[in-house]
């Protein structure tokens, strides 16, 4: 796997279930509600957002192993802050996930699509802080210039390639010019 740039690639796997999960929990709540669908539809819920949260961990923790290389670009306290929202962002998936399992796992058919119908509302808190977490990374790339960290390096290596490939393609002019 590409260690390099690893936490960009990432964190769209959570982000994108943030914001699809409203939808699914929200139309798998409804065809379970109305009977349209047998009430065992509701673990696609449930395993969806479980893919959310371990998703997020895994962005939270690619995070973390940038940090220090990050740092050296752009003020600790705006990593800190995104840090923290991504943070939320994951307490808060775990949390709806918990009441989905809950309500796929309550016997009382009623409790059961009321535990839904929350964790439904949930998702919407949960996009909500997706949306602001990848907001403030944005702006660490964007505005502050985050991606220097990496950028700054491979800029060096592309400069000395071109330096060496130049010097080379010269060499090569002059052995032209000298059979002339």
């Amino acid at each position: 796997m590409d260690a390099l740039l690893f936490h960009p690639k990432l964190v769209h796997v959570p982000i994108a279930l943030a914001v699809l999960m409203p939808l699914v929990a929200g139309g798998l709540a409804l065809a379970w509600w109305k009977a349209w669908l047998p009430r065992q539809v509701w673990w696609v819920a449930v395993a969806l957002q479980a893919i959310l949260v371990v998703s997020g961990l895994a962005a939270l923790k690619s995070g973390e192993a940038d940090e220090d290389r990050v740092e050296q670009v752009v003020s600790e306290s705006l990593i800190e802050a995104h840090e923290a929202r991504a943070q939320a962002f994951v307490i808060a998936g775990a949390t709806v996930l918990a009441a989905m399992a809950a309500a796929a796992l309550l016997e009382s058919n009623r409790a059961a699509t009321r535990a839904a119908t929350l964790s439904t509302l949930g998702t919407v808190l949960v996009l909500q802080l997706g949306y602001q977490t990848g907001q403030a990374g944005g702006e660490l790339v964007y505005t502050h210039g985050a991606a220097q960290a990496y950028t700054a390096t491979k800029a060096t290596s592309s400069a000395s390639r071109r330096s060496v490939g130049a010097a080379t393609s010269d060499e090569g002019d002059n052995e032209d010019e000298d059979e002339d």
